[in-house]
């Protein structure tokens, strides 16, 4: 039994109020269980204001595509997010408050071994202190809310025909010493390879960055962020809006990397997920 309810029990305080379940008519979501680092779509029956919601006490960002549409909203499950039984509150259009359950399941990450130059593991003074203050500056990037949604349909892994070599959430082993899982999908391809834009975007970042090397942040609005590490090259400039597919940089091996790839990381909310989830949930289904 949940230990608040038996200890207002005992003081004989009445339970609080659990909000019933919101009718499958009025709101759903595209599954029931989500995996750690994935992503899950609450669409919620039209109506003419945007619903109000929250998971784990934070607000959900809703858009529709049209009018007489259902409002959508994503919901961004972070990798290291406990495993279990969650809700999410929406009130309702007679503000009236329900929940949906949403399960978090648990995901056995992988560990991955690797040699990189000593410098990126025991780093020095200096480099610990860029590291943290591009750290902190990269944080409020992805804490900011931009109310216009960018995107539109269906989002594309950056790459062509290239396949993920190096899985999300990866626990990493750096010269035999263990750091923070990998937030990103790594995808190789040869320097030069082009890379695209997985929706349309702002950019916000355009920068050599002590870890990822030449980095570029495309915000796609309503808390929606996507990155693009160890470039060679960019190809836009900060502030630019940019479409869905169109080259941003080229592959390359800057940063701390044994080879070169691109690292592709999505954000939503404060929430690291797998940009592969975001493709595939948002994909015609056959």
């Amino acid at each position: 039994m949940n230990p608040t309810l038996v200890l207002l029990a005992a003081l004989g305080a009445p339970p609080p109020t659990v909000p019933p379940d919101c009718d499958r008519a009025y709101s759903h979501l595209s599954a029931s269980a989500a995996a750690q680092g994935g992503v899950a779509l609450l669409e919620v029956a039209a109506g003419a204001v945007e619903p109000i919601a929250t998971w784990r006490a934070k607000p959900l960002r809703f858009w529709r595509d049209d009018a007489e549409g259902p409002w959508r909203a994503f919901i961004g499950i972070d990798l290291e997010q406990r495993p279990g039984d969650t809700r999410v509150t929406l009130r309702t259009a007679h503000d009236e408050t329900c929940t949906v359950p949403l399960s978090v399941e648990p995901v056995a990450f992988p560990e991955e071994h690797l040699e990189v130059p000593q410098r990126f593991v025991d780093l020095s003074r200096r480099d610990r202190a860029r590291a943290a203050r591009e750290a902190a500056r990269l944080a409020a990037r992805f804490r900011s809310v931009t109310g216009e949604r960018l995107w539109l349909g269906r989002f594309r892994v950056p790459l062509e025909g290239v396949r993920p070599s190096s899985s999300f959430g990866r626990r990493r082993i750096l010269n035999g010493q263990p750091r923070s899982p990998h937030t990103g999908v790594d995808l190789s391809a040869p320097t030069g390879t082009a890379v695209h834009a997985m929706q349309r975007g702002r950019v916000v970042l355009n920068e050599d960055l002590f870890f990822s090397g030449r980095t570029i942040i495309l915000d796609h609005g309503r808390g929606l962020f996507s990155l693009y590490g160890h470039l060679s090259e960019s190809r836009v400039a900060p502030g630019r809006v940019v479409d869905v597919g169109e080259v941003i940089g080229l592959v390359g091996a800057t940063g701390r990397v044994t080879a070169p790839h691109l690292h592709w990381a999505v954000r939503i909310g404060d929430a690291r997920v797998d940009g592969l989830d975001l493709v595939r949930l948002t994909s015609p289904r056959p």
